[in-house]
């Protein structure tokens, strides 16, 4: 690059100066009487002349002319010009869909402290993928979650990258083989799963290959550690008694409707429901649970089959899936005003029977909480090393008057 000729002096040499640098110059240095420019682009070394005060001011407006502002940024970006700020000066948790359209802005607008916001928003950080095994995909309830999940990948402050496949075949067999192929593509896995050697197993061999593995929603069990997200089951079914036992209009005979024996959650839920009665109400007689397979069409004809066995049933606790085929042999009853029943999870099924009060009460996961809960735990034990944690999460409640 060719220099202004010597003849040119004070700002008409400056102003020259910054017209051929092409605005790729910046400001590195500033002594009484010296200012030192480095050539970004076009200046292969710096170069360093002695000026006066005019000059130097006249540098300085040459320079600003033009230059995008943190609130041209922010503008840019969509963001305000506080979040700039605080990434600026490292004090901002920015979520990387944030972060991608902010550093977007700044390198269309060459913002001048581009190099400062890539190592404030740690772009080069790699993506962490974290794998979701759900049931089955027709059940509003895992949608709901799934929907959850990736929200929060999505909205975390780290590149994260969450994958959830569902799961229609339940069996043992089909769940651990998912288990072995996802935990291949992920960095952690976390599943809704029934306890069996064989999930035992997969969770084994994942651990020997560096993925950890979580019980999402039900808790797991393996020699190597297992992490866990989702609720204080044994107090859920506590309070699941605690209600039914204090809305009943006299004692009686109560039915108790499980998914599957084998699903950890379900057996904590019984056990904690069995302690109340036990413990504070036991003028109630209990039956054996009723399995429903997580099926609507099963959990409709073991329920008509109940309500038919048991004339004077005064409480019905559902406690698993196939909510959706037990709200129908109650409606179809016309017995379920009559019952105290109690249920769990809050979709447009468990509220539409709080509305027609053939549900009293739905004890339910906070299901956005929990999604969020378990993207952060999986990040945290990665990031730190640190064998796979649990998160047990409080539970919301649901009554005909709060909904």
């Amino acid at each position: 690059m060719a220099l202004p000729p010597a003849s040119e002096t004070g700002s008409a040499f400056c102003t020259r100066f910054f017209q051929l640098s092409a605005q790729n110059f910046y400001i590195i240095y500033e002594g009484k009487q010296n200012i030192c420019f480095g050539g970004m682009l076009h200046f292969p070394s710096f170069l360093s002349f002695r000026c006066s005060a005019e000059m130097k001011e006249s540098f300085r407006e040459v320079l600003m002319v033009g230059r995008a502002t943190i609130a041209d940024l922010a503008e840019q970006a969509g963001v305000s010009v506080s979040t700039i700020d605080r990434i600026l000066n490292g004090r901002a948790n920015v979520r990387s869909a944030t972060a991608s359209r902010v550093l977007a802005a700044a390198e269309e607008l060459r913002f001048y402290a581009l190099p400062t916001l890539r190592e404030r928003l740690r772009t080069d950080k790699p993506t962490i993928r974290l794998g979701f095994i759900l049931q089955q995909s027709h059940r509003t309830f895992y949608q709901m979650i799934a929907e959850a999940l990736r929200l929060a990948g999505s909205e975390n402050s780290e590149p994260v990258e969450v994958v959830v496949e569902h799961m229609d075949d339940l069996s043992p067999e089909a769940v651990s083989n998912r288990m072995l192929q996802l935990g291949g593509q992920v960095q952690a896995l976390a599943v809704v799963s029934a306890e069996h050697p064989r999930v035992t197993h997969a969770i084994e061999t994942l651990a020997g290959s560096g993925v950890p593995t979580y019980g999402l929603i039900s808790e797991l069990t393996a020699p190597c550690g297992v992490g866990y997200i989702g609720l204080d089951n044994w107090r859920v079914g506590r309070t699941a008694a605690w209600a039914m036992a204090g809305l009943s209009k006299k004692p009686g005979r109560v039915g108790i409707l499980v998914g599957n024996h084998r699903y950890r959650c379900q057996e904590l839920n019984e056990s904690g429901f069995r302690s109340y009665f036990r413990e504070y109400a036991p003028q109630f007689t209990l039956l054996e649970p009723v399995q429903t397979f997580e099926d609507k069409l099963v959990a409709r004809e073991v329920t008509e089959q109940l309500l038919q066995r048991e004339p004077d049933m005064v409480g019905l606790y559902i406690s698993g899936g196939g909510m959706v085929g037990v709200l129908q042999a109650l409606k179809a009853s016309g017995r379920g005003p009559s019952i105290v029943a109690v249920g769990y999870e809050m979709t447009i099924h468990t509220r539409m029977g709080l509305i027609d009060h053939d549900l009293a009460l739905v004890l339910a996961h906070p299901i956005a909480r929990m999604a969020a809960d378990a993207v952060a735990q999986m990040l945290h034990d990665l990031r730190t090393e640190a064998p796979p944690g649990k998160r047990v999460i409080g539970f919301d409640i649901y009554t005909p008057e709060n909904i």
